[in-house]
């Protein structure tokens, strides 16, 4: 029998953060195809002192009543933590924790990328050059629309939604924002107190806030409509932010110019009609996909369960 804490793992993480892992415990490695059931989950955990996670695995009420007794933390590798039932964690005495803070830029990059995509359509000017159907260049060919001057509409000021005003700033746009109180530092960002006011005067939207209850389908037929004609929308933050159905809609009608999308409803499962929506830039959920961050994002889940296993306080706690 190992001497070394067994901690149980759904999927692979980058290099160093399984060297880690394996240095310091006996590692269950998951499988990064394998779906997980709560009985598949409590499988992968027989034994584990704890597991670190993803938001690709719904830790429902069932899953953690199906988990053996031996685990003590749940350590998610993601921001969100909508996929965890926190109150069932917490009536079963689990300390749940996220990984904030790391992923900040490369998320903000991202979103930089896709107002620039869907602004100046270069989904569809790709798929043109691999088709072979461009003509050549013509004064009024493939016109996108530039975004130096136009308003960015941010929804949720957090660390993201700041680090993407501010870099939109460097574009020249000008940068509004709702959040459920202003914040210290704004970036220079005009505040906004209601959500239909931001909409109004919103020529591109960025979605940042937290899924919630609340926020669920904040995207929907009545608050799309408050956009100006031909807007863009962005959503890097949670696919349920937006009803599909409505953005489809407005983005078929010409209602909006363009979307940008890295997030989506039953990912990876997307809602087939945008494969042929010619308007909309798709990306597969790569917002924190870089080395660095995937790698500090990581290092982050192991510093929190390790905390926990050692009986100290995680750095970043849920509950």
């Amino acid at each position: 029998m190992s001497a070394k804490p067994v901690v149980a793992v759904t999927r692979r993480l980058p290099p160093l953060c399984e060297a880690r892992l394996f240095a310091a415990y006996d590692v269950r490695m998951g499988d990064d195809d394998r779906g997980y059931t709560p009985a598949v989950l409590a499988d992968l955990a027989q034994g584990a002192n704890g597991i670190i996670v993803t938001p690709g695995e719904s830790i429902d009420a069932a899953a953690i009543a199906a988990l053996p007794s031996s685990v003590k933390v749940i350590a998610s590798n993601s921001v969100g933590f909508e996929h965890i039932d926190l109150a069932a964690a917490k009536a079963r005495g689990l300390r749940v924790s996220n990984t904030p803070d790391v992923l900040t830029d490369a998320t903000a990059d991202v979103a930089l990328l896709l107002i620039l995509a869907a602004t100046r359509r270069a989904g569809a000017g790709e798929r043109m050059m691999r088709a072979a159907t461009w003509g050549g260049l013509r004064p009024t060919f493939f016109l996108g629309s530039q975004i130096t001057g136009k308003r960015l509409g941010i929804v949720g000021m957090g660390r993201i939604g700041l680090a993407v005003a501010k870099r939109a700033q460097a574009f020249g746009m000008r940068v509004l924002y709702h959040n459920r109180k202003p914040v210290a530092d704004d970036a220079g960002a005009t505040f906004v107190a209601r959500l239909d006011d931001l909409l109004a005067q919103s020529d591109v939207l960025s979605l940042h806030c937290p899924l919630t209850p609340e926020t669920k389908n904040l995207l929907n037929a009545r608050t799309l409509a408050l956009l100006p004609e031909g807007a863009v929308v962005i959503n890097t933050a949670r696919g349920p932010l937006v009803n599909d159905d409505a953005l489809i809609a407005a983005l078929r009608s010409g209602k909006l110019f363009a979307a940008g999308l890295d997030v989506y409803a039953g990912e990876p499962a997307i809602d087939p009609r945008y494969r042929d929506v010619e308007n909309v830039f798709l990306l597969p959920h790569i917002g924190s996909a870089t080395v660095e961050t995937r790698t500090a994002m990581g290092m982050l889940a192991i510093d929190n369960l390790e905390a926990v296993l050692n009986g100290r306080e995680p750095p970043t706690p849920i509950v």
